[in-house]
């Protein structure tokens, strides 16, 4: 067993080496010692027992490398949006004929989401997906409202939060209505849809899990 564990290499193998020749108690010194390395948790006779029944194989113990924490990036606060006023449309760009191309492609969007608005649609599929479409683009109508000075206004909306639409006009005037006590109209393709603000005082990115009740009296 000894002499298949370890034994010298041959004399020409240790010269091209260049190592020196060991005794034999030598030789079995360093294997003890590396084995007891290799398997620490193992006493003497077991470490014997072991390699007088059964191959051995030695197993590497790497130390386990402590998980770093991931840094969590902080966002902006609203207050600090608003000092940095990053939803501020500028002077320059409060201009109608700019977002032109926004409400045309927000027109393809509605027609993909109601599968082309075909005549035969049903309107109630239209107004519940309009209720949870997103609303940038399209142009809406202040049909009725609780202030007088609202109603009439028509535009497309530019901005939607959660109280309040930014709602560009004809006129090149930016417009801020809020969506409690008013009334929205919206037309596209012959269909109508009614938005009872009261009721729509969500993010755009939270209406789509909202369910709305599409009958019954709304007041304002």
């Amino acid at each position: 067993m000894e002499g298949a564990l370890y034994g010298g290499l041959p004399r020409q193998a240790a010269e091209e080496l260049s190592l020196q020749p060991q005794r034999s108690e030598e030789a079995k010194a360093f294997v003890s010692a590396f084995l007891k390395r290799s398997m620490p948790k193992m006493k003497d006779e077991a470490i014997q027992d072991v390699l007088s029944r059964k191959a051995v194989i030695l197993e590497h113990h790497a130390k386990r490398r402590k998980k770093q924490k991931r840094k969590k990036t902080k966002s902006f606060t609203a207050k600090q949006r608003r000092e940095m006023r990053l939803f501020e449309i500028e002077p320059e760009q409060q201009r109608y004929a700019i977002f032109l191309p926004l409400h045309e492609l927000w027109k393809q969007y509605i027609r993909d989401l109601c599968y082309g608005l075909k005549p035969d649609a049903q309107p109630q599929m239209v107004q519940a997906k309009l209720l949870k479409a997103d609303l940038h683009g399209a142009i809406v109508t202040v049909t009725k409202s609780k202030c007088p000075s609202y109603v009439g206004i028509k535009g497309i909306i530019l901005q939607e939060f959660k109280h309040i639409f930014k709602i560009i006009t004809k006129e090149d005037k930016l417009k801020v209505v809020p969506k409690v006590n008013n009334v929205f109209s919206l037309e596209i393709d012959g269909f109508i849809s009614y938005i009872y603000g009261s009721k729509f005082q969500l993010r755009a990115s939270e209406r789509s899990a909202k369910k709305f009740k599409l009958k019954g009296t709304i007041d304002l």
